[in-house]
């Protein structure tokens, strides 16, 4: 375990303020997983001002975390390392590597010149373990230097705007690749078998997921006001944190879900629950239908076996689930 060093405040009358820089540059799941690392960040090291080095169209998930001061756009295709960070002077005071384990991410930071790095790949870091779950992993991390952190400070406020289908299922057939993605005539049927129980069942999707939207609606026969395709975040948030559930599968909304404690049942096929899944509790119904391996490919080109052993009578089960608890919060 290293000790961190105290701040080099600038000479002068004006001090300049100290800096931290995160490297997370990956997808909306990935930064609401890394919310407990970036608060206890964020507790630890107050007057400094808190960087996160991300994709440009998260700025409004950082800023509901409460935890960082500024985004810096970065990315770069299929979550590889990006290639430069535009970072200006003076240096930040630390870096902190939350993108991976690798050395490319390590090297990426080390060109802004930190004072200090803290990542897996350092000399000083912690070793890697396979099979953590993310929260724990960016938890066990930190508390490695001697950082304090809490891997169930996962809540975000509710964003302040009306939802566009209060107390509506929320069915989501979209992920970040096909190998996360079950089948759309499942989700069909299975918002076709929810709407008919009396739901209010609507369907979303990323900007450019309309197409998906579009055909999983239509298969359920459900009216067209109730998709919704490229919601700004905002509006997305409140949607999930006033909805009945979100269905899903292991992609964003589901750890939207998890950050407004919504009810919600997630589809899992190459990468098991207990390392990208929601905390254990009875809102939180988790699916997942593996043989042998353990792991599958999570960016495949194909639905993973796993996946389709899912069947839609096992999501209505699932909501069941939810309905008993639902039902005995109201009577208790």
């Amino acid at each position: 375990m290293t000790a961190l060093p105290p701040p080099e405040l600038a000479a002068g009358p004006e001090p300049v303020r100290p800096s931290i820089l995160v490297l997370r540059a990956l997808g909306l799941g990935d930064l609401l997983a890394a919310v407990p690392a970036l608060r206890a960040l964020r507790r630890t090291f107050p007057p400094y001002e808190m960087v996160l080095a991300a994709p440009e169209e998260l700025a409004p998930v950082a800023e509901a975390t409460g935890a960082v001061d500024r985004l810096l756009p970065a990315s770069a295709p299929n979550r590889a390392v990006p290639r430069t960070l535009d970072w200006p002077e003076p240096p930040p005071e630390i870096g902190v590597d939350l993108h991976g384990n690798g050395q490319a991410s390590h090297r990426l930071l080390r060109t802004v010149r930190p004072r200090k790095v803290l990542a897996f790949a350092a000399p000083d870091g912690p070793l890697w373990q396979a099979e953590e779950h993310e929260r724990d992993r960016w938890c066990r991390f930190l508390r490695w230097y001697g950082i304090p952190a809490d891997p169930t400070d996962l809540r975000l406020p509710h964003p302040g705007v009306p939802s566009p289908a209060p107390g509506a299922v929320i069915v989501h057939p979209g992920a970040g690749a096909p190998a996360r993605c079950w089948p759309a005539e499942r989700y069909a049927y299975a918002a076709a078998e929810l709407r008919a129980r009396g739901h209010r069942v609507v369907v979303t999707g990323g900007p450019d997921e309309e197409e998906l939207v579009t055909e999983v609606a239509k298969r359920a026969d459900l009216p067209e006001p109730d998709t919704f395709a490229g919601l700004p975040f905002p509006a997305l948030s409140a949607l999930v944190a006033e909805a009945r559930a979100v269905i899903s599968g292991d992609t964003g909304i589901a750890h939207l879900a998890v950050a407004h404690a919504t009810p919600s049942v997630t589809l899992f096929g190459p990468v098991p629950p207990d390392e990208w899944g929601p905390p254990q509790h009875p809102r939180h119904q988790t699916l997942w239908r593996p043989d042998q391996r353990r792991h599958g490919n999570p960016n495949g080109r194909a639905p993973d076996p796993a996946l389709l052993r899912i069947k839609p009578d096992d999501v209505l089960c699932a909501m069941d689930e939810l309905d008993k608890l639902d039902a005995r919060s109201r009577t208790s």
